[in-house]
């Protein structure tokens, strides 16, 4: 599977970058500051991320999203495995990743893929968002935050 940097004249597939994170504002935020990385299938974009520097020798991974037809084939565990090769490629000493208490399959495939739960913002989705988040039958409220060293 080719993993390629979005081309600077490419519009992002915010439809996708809109299916891990609901708030357009927040993702057209992350996409200014991040470099964004697609992977196609049929000449469709069918799964994102982006790399966010945040502090010195630290990136975070946010937003990893494969199309729902697609889900199930083991495209976001190639996308994440291909966030930490990258960073560590370009130095980084540490990736970091947030995801909702409510995304059970997320979370265990971070943990899968070699990170560690290292914290919990409490009520982030409830701050963040004016719309109420519901996964898995339970409301997404607080912030799961994981890091790995690399």
């Amino acid at each position: 599977m080719d993993i390629r940097i979005l081309n600077k004249d490419e519009y992002p597939p915010m439809d996708l970058l809109q299916l891990a994170d609901p708030s357009r504002k927040i993702v057209e935020e992350y996409l200014k500051r991040g470099d964004c990385f697609i992977t196609e299938y049929d000449n469709q974009v069918i799964g994102v991320y982006v790399l966010l520097p945040t502090r010195p020798e630290t990136v975070e991974l946010v937003n990893v999203a494969v199309a729902e037809e697609h889900q199930g084939r083991g495209i976001g565990k190639e996308l994440v495995m291909n966030a930490i090769q990258l960073a560590k490629e370009k130095g980084y000493k540490t990736i970091e990743i947030g995801t909702g208490n409510s995304s059970i399959a997320q979370l265990a495939l971070y943990q899968k893929c070699g990170f560690r739960i290292t914290g919990i913002d409490i009520d982030y989705f409830i701050k963040h968002y004016q719309e109420k988040i519901f996964e898995n039958g339970i409301q997404c409220r607080d912030m799961i935050r994981l890091s790995q060293d690399l």
